[in-house]
């Protein structure tokens, strides 16, 4: 309701309609129909005043008990309630209350009124009393919550309400409003209430809500019966070499390895061998429909959520001391390196796996190949000869790719590390826990070793060699492409075109089916074709122009994105952790890289410090990490000195567009070991 002082009127009856200023002192023009009560005493702010506090008084059940059955005006009433002649401001304050009582009184029209029947005012009543006692229960939660305590009733739902509040339970209301009292965010408010374990735990329950809705573990089910598995690989021939894989010592899906076999008339075969899940699960069996919810093992520093059940791995992984099912393909070099082209041929096989070797045992052994006065010493170290004439073949071929890179109009890429002041690009984060507290160790690993070289290229050659394959024989498979220039620079599609960063005329994932969907797909054409030759067409899983494929190649790039965010986010809080590991201020260098942005040089940490926005790329700063911020992903930095130097490379020279071949968390088009 609302009071105004009449200026001026004009008309009668029906028609009557005033000039009146409000309380605000705003210019009305009323209507008659629009004005419930007329008075002259007091005035219109003293009226309100007075009725406002009236109605705060009055007895709504037995304001209802006095009204008759049928329609009313609120001043016929008025009389009833208060007894004889009501003043205006007890009408005022009459219909003020039965205004807003919409639970024991219906409006109708014109200040006029009924009573709600006593069935629905029954209703309304409990459920007002209901409102009441939950809004005290929320105020009680709310008050505890700000002091720092978690409700009892709040512990079963407490991921629920982080992760995935529904925003209409009363619980949400509290949390939400506790956090708009202390200005919190709802994971700072969890951890000051003991609610929440470490900022790791949000990081990865925010992560595992998009991504693992169920959880990341596998169903107990999801494994294949080992009569199931005998009968797939007893008919598979067992090759006649003696297979290594190379892999750092926390790889545990071993899905490439190497072999080297002396011909008599001279030369080595090399095979290459892939372990082989695509002859046991098949398209749109249960353990498909797991790997492609999936699409990809996720790695972080640490951990990892596998995309195969830990079963079907440790039946396909090429594991030491056993023969596994694997697609090889087999290459002739001759004594120079150089490969026989038309000597190439896939099958599909039983491979004896002699060794796992690790890149922590052999790495500084087998650099020494780079040496170009390198003598090869007799049983120096394990499959010496073989990594040699691996490496010898594997620069054949890193050279003929930069030729066409070069003709791509990219810069060729030099083997091995030129710059040692570049930053380094690859790392290894060890956690560990000493007395119950988590410690990590990240260590720079340089890329361009003769073990990395030997591992990328060969698994670029397979990759390059089946992907054309394919493409010649009319197959559609999930081939990478790449342009050198331009938005959208590398993609996923169902039909071939060049890789330009690669150099290479075609490429299709195929070196890690255990690790990731793409290459279990480009399998199962590769094992069609391999078994019926002319004839895959007919019997592959994907026909050409395949619509589920294409929906794959889309869903592969978009969870491909989520995981190398989601690594690169746990990347940083790792980074962050080890910074306060020591006592804070840490005085630390960084390099700035562009825009203000900048990189630690012992870390893979990057920062915003603004004021080295307008330095040259590359410039080196003594900086202090004042203050880090584990939810936020942050860090607060004092520049005490920027050095006046030459700017130096940003990295070492490795491939532009390809990451370590041996790296546990690969991100982009690298084939990984």
């Amino acid at each position: 309701m609302k009071a105004a002082t009449v200026q001026s009127t004009t008309g009668e009856g029906e028609a009557q309609s005033w000039q009146a200023t409000s309380l605000s002192g705003k210019k009305l023009k009323l209507k008659a129909k629009e004005v419930w009560l007329r008075f002259e005493k007091p005035d219109a702010q003293g009226l309100m005043d007075e009725a406002s506090a009236l109605s705060n008084e009055i007895d709504l059940q037995l304001l209802w008990d006095c009204a008759p059955e049928g329609e009313f005006a609120f001043t016929d009433i008025a009389s009833e309630y208060f007894g004889g002649q009501a003043s205006a401001a007890q009408q005022a304050a009459l219909a003020i209350a039965l205004q807003s009582a919409p639970v024991y009184f219906r409006r109708k029209q014109r200040g006029r009124f009924m009573r709600a029947p006593k069935e629905q005012l029954d209703a309304g009543i409990a459920a007002l009393d209901r409102k009441q006692r939950e809004q005290e229960q929320q105020g009680q939660w709310q008050a505890e919550l700000v002091a720092g305590r978690f409700p009892e009733s709040f512990i079963s739902q407490a991921k629920q309400l982080l992760f995935n509040p529904d925003k209409n339970t009363l619980a949400y209301k509290a949390f939400l409003a506790a956090c708009n009292e202390t200005g919190e965010s709802p994971p700072q408010l969890m951890m000051r209430c003991g609610a929440l374990e470490s900022p790791l735990a949000y990081h990865q329950g925010m992560f595992l809500k998009a991504n693992f809705p169920n959880g990341a573990g596998h169903h107990a089910d999801a494994m294949i019966a080992d009569a199931v598995y005998d009968a797939a690989i007893a008919a598979l021939p067992t090759a006649e070499v003696q297979a290594f894989s190379i892999d750092d010592a926390a790889t545990t899906e071993i899905d490439d390895a190497l072999s080297v076999t002396p011909l008599l008339e001279g030369g080595h075969r090399i095979g290459v061998h892939i372990s082989a899940p695509g002859l046991v699960i098949s398209k749109d069996d249960s353990l498909d429909q797991v790997a492609r919810a999936r699409m990809s093992t996720v790695y972080m520093p640490g951990d990892k959520i596998t995309m195969l059940p830990d079963a079907v791995i440790a039946q396909f992984s090429l594991d030491a001391g056993s023969a596994r099912p694997a697609v090889s393909i087999y290459v002739d070099v001759d004594a120079q390196g150089d490969l026989i082209d038309q000597s190439v041929q896939t099958r599909i096989e039983l491979v004896p796996i002699a060794a796992n070797l690790r890149l922590e045992h052999l790495e500084e052994s087998v650099n020494q190949f780079a040496d170009p006065e390198y003598v090869a010493k007799d049983n120096a170290f394990a499959f010496q000869n073989e990594l040699l004439v691996l490496w010898r073949a594997a620069q054949k071929l890193h050279a003929k790719r930069q030729e066409q890179r070069e003709k791509n109009g990219l810069r060729v890429e030099q083997l091995g590390v030129i710059d040692p002041n570049a930053l380094q690009r690859d790392f290894q984060f060890q956690i560990s826990q000493t007395n119950g507290v988590e410690r990590v160790d990240i260590q720079a690993r340089s890329r361009g070793s003769v073990l990395d070289t030997i591992v990328a290229e060969w698994m670029i050659y397979c990759n390059s060699t089946w992907g054309q394959w394919l493409a010649d024989q009319g197959l559609p498979a999930l081939f990478r492409t790449q342009k050198g220039w331009g938005p959208q620079r590398t993609r996923m599609q169902t039909t071939s075109a060049p890789h330009e960063g690669l150099g290479l005329e075609y490429y299709a994932w195929c070196t890690s089916p255990l690790r990731r969907y793409s290459d279990l797909v480009n399998q199962w054409q590769l094992i069609a074709l391999a078994k019926h030759g002319v004839t895959a067409k007919m019997v592959a899983p994907f026909q050409p122009r395949d619509a589920s494929l294409m929906g794959i190649a889309a869903d592969f790039e978009t969870c491909y994105q989520s995981y190398a965010e989601y690594q690169d986010r746990m990347e940083k809080y790792w980074c962050l952790r080890w910074l306060a590991q020591e006592p804070l201020p840490r005085t630390v260098y960084a390099r700035h890289l562009k825009e203000g942005m900048s990189r630690i040089e012992d870390i893979p940490l990057h920062l915003p410090i603004p004021e080295l926005a307008l330095q040259p790329r590359m410039t080196r700063a003594e900086i202090a990490i004042l203050e880090t911020d584990l939810l936020q992903l942050s860090a607060s930095v004092r520049v005490h000195q920027i050095e006046k130097s030459e700017p130096v490379p940003t990295e070492s020279n490795a491939p532009e567009t390809e990451q370590s071949a041996v790296d546990a968390a690969p991100l982009d088009d690298t084939p990984i070991s």
